[in-house]
Protein backbone atom coordinates (compact mmCIF):
# COMPACT_ATOMS: atom_id res chain seq x y z
CA UNK A 1 0.00 0.00 0.00
CA UNK A 2 2.69 2.51 0.93
CA UNK A 3 5.90 3.08 -0.93
CA UNK A 4 8.17 3.26 2.08
CA UNK A 5 11.32 1.25 2.65
CA UNK A 6 13.12 0.28 5.83
CA UNK A 7 15.61 3.03 6.59
CA UNK A 8 17.95 3.96 9.44
CA UNK A 9 15.75 5.67 12.05
CA UNK A 10 16.78 9.01 13.50
CA UNK A 11 18.30 8.86 16.96
CA UNK A 12 20.07 12.13 17.78
CA UNK A 13 22.55 14.55 16.34
CA UNK A 14 26.18 14.29 17.31
CA UNK A 15 25.76 17.29 19.58
CA UNK A 16 22.92 15.51 21.36
CA UNK A 17 19.97 17.50 20.02
CA UNK A 18 17.07 15.73 18.32
CA UNK A 19 16.73 15.89 14.56
CA UNK A 20 13.51 16.60 12.72
CA UNK A 21 11.45 13.46 12.36
CA UNK A 22 10.85 12.07 8.89
CA UNK A 23 7.49 13.08 7.45
CA UNK A 24 5.14 10.13 7.48
CA UNK A 25 1.61 9.38 6.35
CA UNK A 26 -0.86 8.04 8.86
CA UNK A 27 -1.99 4.53 7.86
CA UNK A 28 -3.72 1.54 9.46
CA UNK A 29 -0.38 0.17 10.73
CA UNK A 30 0.65 3.45 12.39
CA UNK A 31 3.04 5.32 10.11
CA UNK A 32 4.47 4.47 6.72
CA UNK A 33 7.75 6.11 5.83
CA UNK A 34 7.55 8.16 2.65
CA UNK A 35 11.31 8.44 2.27
CA UNK A 36 11.42 5.45 -0.05
CA UNK A 37 10.46 4.97 -3.66
CA UNK A 38 11.92 6.14 -6.97
CA UNK A 39 12.52 9.70 -5.77
CA UNK A 40 14.16 8.88 -2.44
CA UNK A 41 16.60 6.01 -2.34
CA UNK A 42 19.20 5.13 0.25
CA UNK A 43 22.77 6.18 -0.56
CA UNK A 44 25.79 4.26 0.73
CA UNK A 45 29.58 4.39 0.50
CA UNK A 46 31.17 1.34 2.20
CA UNK A 47 34.17 1.54 4.48
CA UNK A 48 36.48 -0.03 1.88
CA UNK A 49 36.20 3.14 -0.21
CA UNK A 50 38.02 5.11 2.49
CA UNK A 51 41.24 6.78 1.30
CA UNK A 52 43.95 6.96 3.98
CA UNK A 53 47.04 9.19 3.83
CA UNK A 54 49.63 10.55 6.29
CA UNK A 55 48.37 13.49 8.29
CA UNK A 56 50.07 16.69 7.17
CA UNK A 57 51.48 18.86 9.91
CA UNK A 58 54.54 19.83 11.82
CA UNK A 59 56.63 16.94 13.22
CA UNK A 60 59.48 16.98 15.71
CA UNK A 61 61.89 18.00 12.92
CA UNK A 62 59.50 20.53 11.34
CA UNK A 63 58.56 18.21 8.46
CA UNK A 64 55.47 16.21 7.62
CA UNK A 65 54.16 13.78 10.17
CA UNK A 66 54.60 10.11 9.39
CA UNK A 67 52.12 7.38 10.15
CA UNK A 68 52.84 5.53 13.36
CA UNK A 69 54.24 2.12 12.46
CA UNK A 70 51.69 -0.65 12.94
CA UNK A 71 48.86 1.79 13.67
CA UNK A 72 45.36 0.89 12.47
CA UNK A 73 43.94 2.50 9.34
CA UNK A 74 40.70 4.40 10.00
CA UNK A 75 37.69 3.35 7.92
CA UNK A 76 34.56 5.46 7.34
CA UNK A 77 31.20 3.93 6.41
CA UNK A 78 28.57 6.37 5.10
CA UNK A 79 24.82 5.92 4.73
CA UNK A 80 22.26 8.60 3.89
CA UNK A 81 18.69 9.05 2.77
CA UNK A 82 16.38 11.93 1.98
CA UNK A 83 13.56 12.22 4.49
CA UNK A 84 12.04 15.33 2.91
CA UNK A 85 12.33 17.33 -0.30
CA UNK A 86 15.44 19.28 0.74
CA UNK A 87 16.79 17.37 3.74
CA UNK A 88 19.36 14.58 3.97
CA UNK A 89 20.00 12.38 7.00
CA UNK A 90 23.57 11.11 7.14
CA UNK A 91 24.94 8.29 9.29
CA UNK A 92 28.70 7.87 9.66
CA UNK A 93 30.56 5.04 11.39
CA UNK A 94 34.33 5.38 12.00
CA UNK A 95 36.29 2.25 12.95
CA UNK A 96 39.95 1.35 13.39
CA UNK A 97 40.97 4.81 14.60
CA UNK A 98 42.72 6.22 17.63
CA UNK A 99 41.17 8.11 20.52
CA UNK A 100 41.93 11.64 19.32
CA UNK A 101 39.79 12.32 16.23
CA UNK A 102 38.76 15.42 14.32
CA UNK A 103 35.73 14.62 12.12
CA UNK A 104 34.26 17.12 9.64
CA UNK A 105 31.50 16.84 7.05
CA UNK A 106 31.54 18.95 3.88
CA UNK A 107 28.03 18.85 2.41
CA UNK A 108 29.11 19.86 -1.08
CA UNK A 109 26.91 22.96 -1.35
CA UNK A 110 29.36 25.63 -0.23
CA UNK A 111 28.03 25.88 3.31
CA UNK A 112 30.28 25.74 6.36
CA UNK A 113 31.50 22.18 7.04
CA UNK A 114 29.97 20.48 10.08
CA UNK A 115 32.12 19.28 12.95
CA UNK A 116 30.98 15.82 14.04
CA UNK A 117 31.72 13.57 16.97
CA UNK A 118 33.88 10.45 16.76
CA UNK A 119 32.78 6.92 15.92
CA UNK A 120 29.05 6.47 15.11
CA UNK A 121 26.88 9.55 14.71
CA UNK A 122 23.96 11.00 12.75
CA UNK A 123 23.66 14.40 11.12
CA UNK A 124 20.93 16.24 9.24
CA UNK A 125 21.47 18.82 6.51
CA UNK A 126 18.99 20.91 4.52
CA UNK A 127 19.99 21.93 1.01
CA UNK A 128 18.76 25.31 -0.18
CA UNK A 129 18.36 23.96 -3.73
CA UNK A 130 17.31 20.52 -4.86
CA UNK A 131 19.95 18.60 -6.78
CA UNK A 132 22.91 16.22 -6.60
CA UNK A 133 25.69 16.82 -4.10
CA UNK A 134 28.92 15.11 -3.04
CA UNK A 135 29.28 14.75 0.73
CA UNK A 136 32.88 14.46 1.95
CA UNK A 137 33.68 13.15 5.44
CA UNK A 138 37.22 13.70 6.68
CA UNK A 139 38.66 12.03 9.81
CA UNK A 140 41.96 13.28 11.20
CA UNK A 141 43.47 10.68 13.55
CA UNK A 142 46.00 12.70 15.51
CA UNK A 143 47.02 9.73 17.64
CA UNK A 144 48.17 7.70 14.64
CA UNK A 145 49.10 10.64 12.40
CA UNK A 146 46.74 9.63 9.56
CA UNK A 147 43.86 11.22 7.67
CA UNK A 148 40.93 9.25 6.22
CA UNK A 149 38.44 10.49 3.64
CA UNK A 150 35.27 8.96 2.20
CA UNK A 151 32.76 10.54 -0.17
CA UNK A 152 29.10 9.94 -0.91
CA UNK A 153 26.97 11.29 -3.74
CA UNK A 154 23.43 12.13 -2.62
CA UNK A 155 20.39 13.38 -4.51
CA UNK A 156 17.59 15.31 -2.86
CA UNK A 157 14.16 13.70 -2.93
CA UNK A 158 12.66 17.05 -3.93
CA UNK A 159 12.17 17.91 -7.59
CA UNK A 160 11.23 21.10 -9.40
CA UNK A 161 9.01 21.65 -12.41
CA UNK A 162 9.83 22.59 -15.98
CA UNK A 163 6.79 23.29 -18.18
CA UNK A 164 6.71 22.33 -21.85
CA UNK A 165 4.25 23.11 -24.60
CA UNK A 166 1.74 20.23 -24.75
CA UNK A 167 3.04 17.42 -26.94
CA UNK A 168 1.64 13.97 -27.75
CA UNK A 169 3.88 11.12 -26.55
CA UNK A 170 1.46 8.22 -26.95
CA UNK A 171 -1.49 7.47 -29.22
CA UNK A 172 -2.20 3.81 -29.79
CA UNK A 173 -4.65 4.72 -32.57
CA UNK A 174 -1.83 6.19 -34.68
CA UNK A 175 1.19 4.23 -33.48
CA UNK A 176 2.73 7.22 -31.70
CA UNK A 177 5.03 6.17 -28.85
CA UNK A 178 4.27 2.48 -29.36
CA UNK A 179 2.52 -0.04 -31.54
CA UNK A 180 -0.53 0.94 -33.57
CA UNK A 181 -2.78 -1.38 -31.63
CA UNK A 182 -5.21 -1.22 -28.75
CA UNK A 183 -4.05 -2.16 -25.27
CA UNK A 184 -5.71 -5.47 -24.48
CA UNK A 185 -7.73 -6.28 -21.43
CA UNK A 186 -5.44 -6.81 -18.42
CA UNK A 187 -2.64 -5.59 -20.67
CA UNK A 188 -0.17 -2.73 -20.49
CA UNK A 189 1.95 -0.48 -22.69
CA UNK A 190 5.38 0.95 -21.79
CA UNK A 191 6.12 4.56 -22.69
CA UNK A 192 9.60 6.05 -23.03
CA UNK A 193 9.55 9.62 -21.67
CA UNK A 194 13.18 10.28 -20.70
CA UNK A 195 15.07 11.69 -23.67
CA UNK A 196 11.81 12.24 -25.61
CA UNK A 197 10.20 15.54 -26.70
CA UNK A 198 12.80 17.62 -24.89
CA UNK A 199 12.44 15.72 -21.61
CA UNK A 200 15.89 14.99 -20.09
CA UNK A 201 17.06 11.42 -19.70
CA UNK A 202 17.38 11.76 -15.92
CA UNK A 203 13.83 13.00 -15.38
CA UNK A 204 12.34 12.18 -11.93
CA UNK A 205 8.61 12.51 -12.68
CA UNK A 206 6.44 13.56 -15.59
CA UNK A 207 3.07 15.29 -15.97
CA UNK A 208 0.83 13.53 -18.50
CA UNK A 209 -2.73 14.14 -19.57
CA UNK A 210 -3.87 10.56 -20.16
CA UNK A 211 -7.01 9.77 -22.13
CA UNK A 212 -8.72 6.41 -22.59
CA UNK A 213 -11.00 6.10 -25.64
CA UNK A 214 -12.74 3.55 -27.89
CA UNK A 215 -13.93 1.64 -24.85
CA UNK A 216 -16.31 -1.30 -25.18
CA UNK A 217 -16.39 -2.38 -21.53
CA UNK A 218 -15.86 -0.92 -18.07
CA UNK A 219 -12.50 -0.72 -16.34
CA UNK A 220 -9.76 1.57 -15.10
CA UNK A 221 -6.29 2.70 -16.13
CA UNK A 222 -3.30 2.87 -13.78
CA UNK A 223 -0.13 4.78 -14.69
CA UNK A 224 2.95 3.39 -12.94
CA UNK A 225 6.71 4.06 -12.75
CA UNK A 226 9.14 2.04 -14.87
CA UNK A 227 8.58 -0.70 -17.44
CA UNK A 228 7.81 -3.69 -15.24
CA UNK A 229 4.18 -4.67 -14.82
CA UNK A 230 2.90 -4.50 -11.26
CA UNK A 231 -0.64 -5.51 -10.40
CA UNK A 232 -2.24 -2.09 -9.75
CA UNK A 233 -3.55 -1.22 -6.30
CA UNK A 234 -4.52 2.31 -7.38
CA UNK A 235 -6.17 3.86 -10.43
CA UNK A 236 -5.93 7.09 -12.42
CA UNK A 237 -8.85 6.84 -14.86
CA UNK A 238 -12.15 4.98 -14.71
CA UNK A 239 -14.24 4.34 -17.81
CA UNK A 240 -17.52 2.82 -18.97
CA UNK A 241 -18.43 1.49 -22.45
CA UNK A 242 -18.35 4.20 -25.09
CA UNK A 243 -16.62 6.78 -22.91
CA UNK A 244 -13.54 8.90 -23.62
CA UNK A 245 -12.10 9.91 -20.25
CA UNK A 246 -9.09 12.18 -19.58
CA UNK A 247 -7.18 12.73 -16.34
CA UNK A 248 -3.97 14.49 -15.41
CA UNK A 249 -1.31 12.22 -13.94
CA UNK A 250 1.93 12.97 -12.08
CA UNK A 251 3.98 9.78 -12.13
CA UNK A 252 7.58 8.97 -11.10
CA UNK A 253 9.87 7.92 -13.93
CA UNK A 254 12.24 4.96 -13.55
CA UNK A 255 15.15 4.67 -16.02
CA UNK A 256 13.28 6.95 -18.41
CA UNK A 257 10.08 4.87 -18.55
CA UNK A 258 6.50 4.71 -17.29
CA UNK A 259 3.81 2.20 -18.18
CA UNK A 260 0.04 2.27 -18.45
CA UNK A 261 -2.06 -0.68 -17.33
CA UNK A 262 -5.55 -1.44 -18.64
CA UNK A 263 -7.33 -3.21 -15.79
CA UNK A 264 -10.52 -3.67 -17.79
CA UNK A 265 -11.45 -6.85 -19.61
CA UNK A 266 -11.67 -5.37 -23.12
CA UNK A 267 -9.16 -3.54 -25.35
CA UNK A 268 -8.91 0.27 -25.26
CA UNK A 269 -6.93 3.02 -26.97
CA UNK A 270 -4.68 5.21 -24.82
CA UNK A 271 -3.40 8.74 -25.42
CA UNK A 272 -0.78 10.57 -23.33
CA UNK A 273 0.14 14.25 -23.74
CA UNK A 274 3.04 15.74 -21.77
CA UNK A 275 2.81 19.24 -20.26
CA UNK A 276 5.91 19.25 -18.07
CA UNK A 277 8.38 17.28 -15.98
CA UNK A 278 10.17 17.27 -12.62
CA UNK A 279 13.92 16.93 -12.09
CA UNK A 280 16.20 17.12 -9.06
CA UNK A 281 17.62 20.42 -10.25
CA UNK A 282 16.73 24.07 -9.82
CA UNK A 283 13.73 25.06 -11.97
CA UNK A 284 10.27 26.14 -10.72
CA UNK A 285 8.92 25.34 -7.27
CA UNK A 286 5.22 25.23 -6.40
CA UNK A 287 2.91 27.52 -4.45
CA UNK A 288 -0.48 26.18 -3.38
CA UNK A 289 -3.43 28.58 -3.48
CA UNK A 290 -6.89 28.39 -2.02
CA UNK A 291 -8.93 27.59 -5.16
CA UNK A 292 -9.92 30.82 -6.89
CA UNK A 293 -12.51 30.97 -9.66
CA UNK A 294 -11.05 33.21 -12.36
CA UNK A 295 -13.24 32.40 -15.36
CA UNK A 296 -16.91 31.51 -15.72
CA UNK A 297 -18.39 32.26 -19.12
CA UNK A 298 -21.91 31.66 -17.75
CA UNK A 299 -21.67 34.77 -15.55
CA UNK A 300 -19.07 36.81 -17.41
CA UNK A 301 -16.41 36.32 -14.73
CA UNK A 302 -12.97 36.92 -16.28
CA UNK A 303 -14.36 36.50 -19.81
CA UNK A 304 -17.30 37.61 -21.96
CA UNK A 305 -20.68 36.38 -20.74
CA UNK A 306 -21.22 33.94 -23.57
CA UNK A 307 -20.28 30.43 -24.57
CA UNK A 308 -16.96 29.87 -26.30
CA UNK A 309 -17.84 29.33 -29.95
CA UNK A 310 -16.90 26.11 -31.70
CA UNK A 311 -13.39 25.95 -33.16
CA UNK A 312 -12.45 29.21 -31.43
CA UNK A 313 -10.12 30.40 -28.67
CA UNK A 314 -10.58 32.09 -25.31
CA UNK A 315 -7.56 34.06 -24.10
CA UNK A 316 -7.25 34.16 -20.30
CA UNK A 317 -5.03 36.54 -18.32
CA UNK A 318 -3.40 34.46 -15.57
CA UNK A 319 -0.58 36.41 -13.92
CA UNK A 320 -1.32 39.41 -11.76
CA UNK A 321 -4.71 38.06 -10.62
CA UNK A 322 -6.08 35.27 -8.46
CA UNK A 323 -2.87 35.14 -6.44
CA UNK A 324 -0.67 34.22 -9.43
CA UNK A 325 2.32 36.62 -9.66
CA UNK A 326 4.12 37.86 -12.71
CA UNK A 327 7.01 35.53 -13.42
CA UNK A 328 4.98 32.36 -12.91
CA UNK A 329 6.10 29.75 -15.44
CA UNK A 330 3.01 27.53 -15.23
CA UNK A 331 -0.36 27.46 -13.54
CA UNK A 332 -2.33 24.58 -12.02
CA UNK A 333 -6.00 24.76 -12.94
CA UNK A 334 -9.20 22.85 -12.62
CA UNK A 335 -10.72 23.27 -16.10
CA UNK A 336 -14.43 22.55 -16.47
CA UNK A 337 -16.61 22.42 -19.58
CA UNK A 338 -20.37 22.69 -19.14
CA UNK A 339 -23.40 23.11 -21.37
CA UNK A 340 -21.64 21.80 -24.51
CA UNK A 341 -23.95 21.41 -27.48
CA UNK A 342 -22.04 18.54 -29.07
CA UNK A 343 -19.08 16.24 -28.40
CA UNK A 344 -15.58 17.67 -28.51
CA UNK A 345 -12.61 18.63 -26.41
CA UNK A 346 -10.91 21.64 -24.81
CA UNK A 347 -7.21 22.27 -25.15
CA UNK A 348 -5.28 24.52 -22.73
CA UNK A 349 -1.93 25.90 -23.92
CA UNK A 350 0.35 28.95 -23.48
CA UNK A 351 -0.39 32.12 -25.39
CA UNK A 352 1.83 33.06 -28.29
CA UNK A 353 1.91 29.52 -29.65
CA UNK A 354 -0.01 27.59 -32.25
CA UNK A 355 -2.76 25.37 -30.86
CA UNK A 356 -1.32 21.89 -30.28
CA UNK A 357 -2.99 18.68 -31.45
CA UNK A 358 -3.59 17.62 -27.86
CA UNK A 359 -6.61 17.64 -25.56
CA UNK A 360 -7.17 18.67 -21.94
CA UNK A 361 -10.86 17.84 -21.42
CA UNK A 362 -13.07 15.51 -23.52
CA UNK A 363 -16.86 15.78 -23.44
CA UNK A 364 -20.10 14.73 -25.07
CA UNK A 365 -23.19 16.85 -25.64
CA UNK A 366 -24.74 18.06 -22.40
CA UNK A 367 -21.91 16.83 -20.16
CA UNK A 368 -20.25 18.78 -17.36
CA UNK A 369 -16.67 17.52 -17.14
CA UNK A 370 -13.75 18.80 -15.05
CA UNK A 371 -10.08 17.95 -15.47
CA UNK A 372 -6.97 19.14 -13.71
CA UNK A 373 -4.51 20.91 -16.01
CA UNK A 374 -0.98 22.26 -15.60
CA UNK A 375 -0.44 24.86 -18.32
CA UNK A 376 2.72 26.81 -19.19
CA UNK A 377 2.10 30.57 -19.04
CA UNK A 378 2.79 32.58 -22.18
CA UNK A 379 5.22 35.53 -22.27
CA UNK A 380 2.31 37.97 -21.87
CA UNK A 381 1.05 36.17 -18.73
CA UNK A 382 -1.84 34.51 -20.54
CA UNK A 383 -3.05 31.05 -21.52
CA UNK A 384 -5.47 30.02 -24.24
CA UNK A 385 -8.45 27.67 -24.00
CA UNK A 386 -9.51 26.27 -27.37
CA UNK A 387 -12.94 24.75 -27.94
CA UNK A 388 -12.23 21.87 -30.32
CA UNK A 389 -15.87 21.03 -30.94
CA UNK A 390 -17.98 22.61 -33.70
CA UNK A 391 -20.58 24.01 -31.31
CA UNK A 392 -20.43 26.46 -28.34
CA UNK A 393 -19.68 25.44 -24.75
CA UNK A 394 -19.28 27.21 -21.40
CA UNK A 395 -15.88 27.17 -19.68
CA UNK A 396 -15.10 27.46 -15.96
CA UNK A 397 -11.55 27.83 -14.57
CA UNK A 398 -10.46 27.50 -10.95
CA UNK A 399 -6.81 28.33 -10.17
CA UNK A 400 -5.34 26.04 -7.48
CA UNK A 401 -1.62 26.92 -7.61
CA UNK A 402 1.32 28.03 -9.69
CA UNK A 403 4.96 27.22 -10.45
CA UNK A 404 7.70 29.86 -10.41
CA UNK A 405 11.46 30.19 -9.77
CA UNK A 406 10.62 32.05 -6.53
CA UNK A 407 8.32 29.31 -5.20
CA UNK A 408 10.09 27.21 -2.58
CA UNK A 409 8.08 23.97 -2.37
CA UNK A 410 9.58 21.04 -4.28
CA UNK A 411 7.66 17.91 -5.22
CA UNK A 412 8.66 14.65 -3.58
CA UNK A 413 7.05 11.99 -5.80
CA UNK A 414 5.79 9.00 -3.80
CA UNK A 415 3.75 5.92 -4.44
CA UNK A 416 1.24 5.95 -5.91
CA UNK A 417 -0.55 4.42 -2.96
CA UNK A 418 -4.06 4.49 -1.53
CA UNK A 419 -4.89 6.76 1.40
CA UNK A 420 -8.59 6.00 1.79
CA UNK A 421 -11.44 4.16 0.10
CA UNK A 422 -14.72 4.86 1.89
CA UNK A 423 -16.04 1.46 0.77
CA UNK A 424 -13.51 -0.13 3.16
CA UNK A 425 -12.57 0.34 6.80
CA UNK A 426 -9.71 2.80 7.37
CA UNK A 427 -7.58 3.33 10.47
CA UNK A 428 -9.52 6.51 11.31
CA UNK A 429 -13.08 5.58 10.23
CA UNK A 430 -15.41 2.70 9.48
CA UNK A 431 -16.48 1.95 5.93
CA UNK A 432 -19.35 4.05 4.67
CA UNK A 433 -20.14 6.67 2.00
CA UNK A 434 -19.85 10.41 2.41
CA UNK A 435 -23.37 11.58 3.06
CA UNK A 436 -25.12 14.28 1.04
CA UNK A 437 -23.88 17.82 1.76
CA UNK A 438 -21.33 16.47 4.25
CA UNK A 439 -17.55 16.21 4.19
CA UNK A 440 -14.89 13.59 4.78
CA UNK A 441 -11.91 14.87 6.83
CA UNK A 442 -8.78 12.94 5.81
CA UNK A 443 -5.76 13.05 8.16
CA UNK A 444 -2.64 12.74 6.04
CA UNK A 445 0.24 12.83 8.50
CA UNK A 446 1.37 10.75 11.43
CA UNK A 447 3.74 12.26 13.98
CA UNK A 448 4.87 14.99 11.62
CA UNK A 449 7.10 17.87 12.77
CA UNK A 450 5.31 20.30 10.44
CA UNK A 451 2.59 20.18 7.80
CA UNK A 452 3.50 19.71 4.15
CA UNK A 453 3.15 22.62 1.76
CA UNK A 454 0.90 20.77 -0.65
CA UNK A 455 -0.38 17.39 -1.79
CA UNK A 456 -0.84 15.83 -5.22
CA UNK A 457 -3.77 13.41 -5.01
CA UNK A 458 -5.83 11.33 -7.40
CA UNK A 459 -9.44 11.59 -6.23
CA UNK A 460 -12.26 9.37 -7.48
CA UNK A 461 -15.99 9.51 -6.75
CA UNK A 462 -18.05 6.36 -7.29
CA UNK A 463 -21.42 4.78 -6.43
CA UNK A 464 -23.22 7.95 -7.50
CA UNK A 465 -27.02 7.99 -7.67
CA UNK A 466 -27.61 11.62 -8.67
CA UNK A 467 -25.78 14.65 -9.98
CA UNK A 468 -23.27 16.57 -7.88
CA UNK A 469 -19.76 17.86 -7.50
CA UNK A 470 -16.89 17.40 -5.09
CA UNK A 471 -14.94 20.21 -3.43
CA UNK A 472 -11.54 19.69 -1.84
CA UNK A 473 -10.11 22.13 0.70
CA UNK A 474 -7.70 22.26 3.66
CA UNK A 475 -9.28 21.75 7.05
CA UNK A 476 -8.76 24.50 9.69
CA UNK A 477 -8.37 21.84 12.40
CA UNK A 478 -5.69 19.35 13.36
CA UNK A 479 -6.50 15.67 13.71
CA UNK A 480 -6.07 15.82 17.51
CA UNK A 481 -8.84 18.45 17.46
CA UNK A 482 -11.15 15.83 15.92
CA UNK A 483 -9.99 13.17 18.34
CA UNK A 484 -10.73 15.48 21.29
CA UNK A 485 -14.04 16.64 19.81
CA UNK A 486 -13.01 20.31 19.82
CA UNK A 487 -12.87 20.88 16.04
CA UNK A 488 -14.52 23.91 14.49
CA UNK A 489 -16.87 23.59 11.54
CA UNK A 490 -14.97 24.17 8.26
CA UNK A 491 -16.44 26.68 5.82
CA UNK A 492 -18.15 25.07 2.85
CA UNK A 493 -16.09 25.75 -0.32
CA UNK A 494 -17.68 26.85 -3.59
CA UNK A 495 -15.12 25.61 -6.14
CA UNK A 496 -15.41 22.17 -7.72
CA UNK A 497 -12.74 19.50 -8.16
CA UNK A 498 -14.89 17.07 -10.14
CA UNK A 499 -18.47 16.71 -11.33
CA UNK A 500 -20.62 13.62 -11.75
CA UNK A 501 -23.97 12.37 -12.98
CA UNK A 502 -25.93 9.38 -11.71
CA UNK A 503 -24.10 6.10 -12.17
CA UNK A 504 -20.76 7.65 -13.08
CA UNK A 505 -17.34 6.94 -11.57
CA UNK A 506 -15.26 10.08 -12.03
CA UNK A 507 -11.55 10.70 -11.23
CA UNK A 508 -9.49 13.88 -11.17
CA UNK A 509 -6.07 14.97 -9.98
CA UNK A 510 -6.24 17.43 -7.09
CA UNK A 511 -3.39 19.62 -5.82
CA UNK A 512 -4.19 21.18 -2.48
CA UNK A 513 -2.77 22.49 0.75
CA UNK A 514 -3.27 20.43 3.88
CA UNK A 515 -3.74 23.48 6.09
CA UNK A 516 -2.09 23.79 9.48
CA UNK A 517 -2.50 20.13 10.38
CA UNK A 518 -2.40 18.20 7.09
CA UNK A 519 -6.10 17.39 7.25
CA UNK A 520 -7.93 17.70 3.92
CA UNK A 521 -11.70 17.86 3.54
CA UNK A 522 -13.61 16.19 0.68
CA UNK A 523 -17.05 17.80 0.39
CA UNK A 524 -19.94 15.95 -1.21
CA UNK A 525 -21.88 18.86 -2.71
CA UNK A 526 -24.56 16.58 -4.13
CA UNK A 527 -27.87 15.53 -2.60
CA UNK A 528 -27.15 11.78 -2.50
CA UNK A 529 -24.34 9.91 -0.77
CA UNK A 530 -21.20 8.93 -2.70
CA UNK A 531 -18.04 6.91 -2.09
CA UNK A 532 -14.65 8.64 -2.31
CA UNK A 533 -11.27 7.08 -3.13
CA UNK A 534 -8.02 9.03 -2.61
CA UNK A 535 -4.55 7.99 -3.84
CA UNK A 536 -1.34 9.87 -3.02
CA UNK A 537 0.96 10.85 -5.91
CA UNK A 538 3.35 13.27 -4.21
CA UNK A 539 4.07 15.83 -1.50
CA UNK A 540 5.22 19.43 -1.94
CA UNK A 541 7.71 20.48 0.75
CA UNK A 542 9.89 23.51 1.52
CA UNK A 543 12.06 21.64 4.00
Amino acid sequence: MAAGVGLVPWTAQAAGSAAPAARTVATPDSTKDLAGGPASEKFSSPADRTVVAPLSGAGTEGGARTRVAGSPAPAIELDAYADSAHRIQLTTAVTGAGDELDVTVDWGDGTEPTAAGPNYHNLVHKYAEVGSYTVTVTVKDVTNNVQAVNQLKVVTAGTEFTPVAPARLLDTRAGIGGAKAQVGGRGSVSLKVGGTAGIPAGVSAVVLNVTVTNTTGAGHIAVQPGRSYVDPTTSNLNYAPGQSVPNLVIVPVVDGWVHLVNSGGAPVDLIADVTGYFTASAASGYTTLTPVRTVDTRSGLGAPKSKVAGQSNLGVAITGRGGVPKGATAVALNLTVTNPQEAGHLTAYPSGQKAPSTSSVNFTAGQTVANSVIVPVGPDGKIVIRNGSWQPADVVIDVVGYYSPDSQAALRPVGPFRLVDTREDAWFRKAGPVQARQYLPLPLMGDSPAPADGWALNVTVTNTSGVGFLSVSPDPNTWPDYQKGIQVQPARPVSSALNWAAGQTVPNLVQTSGGKGDVIDFWNQGWQSVDVVVDCLGIYEKD
